[in-house]
């Protein structure tokens, strides 16, 4: 069942709009936005009415805090409103209203409009996961293109990836970098991360497969995929539309190679001036490494990687995320196990 919030200060209108859609949707009565916000932080609702005319905060104010909210800025919203002036109907849409209704408003009228535009909203979603799903298959072949040609890595994009996802919750429950997770779409965030080796097309097959440990000058040369891959997305991102999903990836690409410390490539940037992304791969990457076959090294157990991670907290890696990777070091050391056994 659909949740509806009707948000008016005038009780009869509250009373009359919960009337008629109680039955068909979940409807919760709230006379203010302030009520709505508290409410919406623990029910997600799939429409908004709101009235115009409220105090303290007026419904196009209430409008603008919506869309600037990070998780409510995609909820469908629909202006209740006892004034007829295409002055206010223009305000309304050029701040993302779908639709207005006028009080006092007919029950069946109200049931109508509101089915329409879920069924509209619904239609429209799914358009985007089929989008997205596309989108990510044709990621997953790229990634595939890096793989087929790196050799020595199989099944690291993969096995990443995976890691990623278990840090990223972990972070979540421990409200670590609560507001740079907040901003996140975690189904673009995630797979975006396969691009971070996407650099390795423009290096040769001689050094990316040779069996034997990098000379100083092949090590600079391998270096050079972080900045490849930029330019690689940056060349995508120049002939469509920018987005989320392409944003991240570059970030993943170009600095995965950073250190906390400054010691990194290729900026050799420090701290929080390394993104996000960069910072959360950073870890992940060099466990991945540590974990895995080499012709010039054996794979490290799991405790000696997790060893190897903590020694580098404040160092190479972000404190926080060494904090929260050890916390999860038993979930790291299945996964691995998975994908050797």
């Amino acid at each position: 069942m659909k949740t509806i919030f009707v948000v008016d200060d005038n009780k009869t209108n509250l009373a009359a709009a919960k009337m008629a859609l109680d039955g068909t949707y979940m409807t919760y009565a709230l006379p203010s936005a302030e009520k709505m916000f508290s409410l919406a932080e623990k029910i997600m609702p799939d429409l908004i009415l709101l009235d115009i005319d409220m105090p303290e905060i007026d419904g196009f104010s209430a409008m603008r805090m919506l869309k600037a909210h990070s998780v409510l800025s995609s909820v469908p919203v629909v202006f209740l409103t006892s004034k007829d002036d295409m002055e206010t109907e223009l305000i309304g849409f050029e701040m993302g209203a779908l639709d207005f209704i006028s009080k006092p408003f007919s029950p069946p009228l109200l049931i109508r409009r509101i089915q329409t535009h879920i069924d509209i909203d619904a239609l429209i979603k799914e358009g985007q996961r089929s989008l997205r799903n596309m989108h990510n298959t044709t990621i997953n072949v790229i990634a595939d293109m890096v793989e087929c040609r790196d050799h020595l890595t199989g099944g690291h994009i993969d096995r990443t990836q995976n890691y990623l996802l278990v840090l990223l919750y972990e972070l979540i429950r421990t409200d670590t970098y609560a507001e740079e997770i907040s901003k996140l779409d975690l189904d673009i965030f995630i797979p975006s991360s396969q691009l971070h080796d996407v650099g390795k097309i423009k290096i040769s097959d001689a050094i990316l497969n040779k069996p034997g440990k990098l000379t100083e000058e092949e090590f600079e040369i391998l270096k050079t995929h972080c900045v490849e891959g930029k330019l690689i997305i940056d060349r995508i991102m120049s002939k469509t539309q920018s987005d989320d999903f392409l944003l991240h990836a570059k970030k993943f690409a170009e600095f995965h190679h950073e250190k906390w410390d400054g010691s990194g490539y290729p900026a050799g940037l420090s701290g929080e001036d390394i993104p996000f992304e960069g910072r959360l791969m950073a870890i992940v990457d060099v466990y991945d490494a540590l974990v895995s076959h080499r012709p010039y090294k054996m794979p490290f157990s799991h405790e000696h990687a997790m060893e190897i991670i903590r020694d580098g907290s404040g160092s190479h890696f972000d404190a926080k995320m060494v904090e929260a990777v050890l916390n999860v070091a038993e979930e790291f050391k299945i996964l691995e196990s998975i994908s050797t056994g």
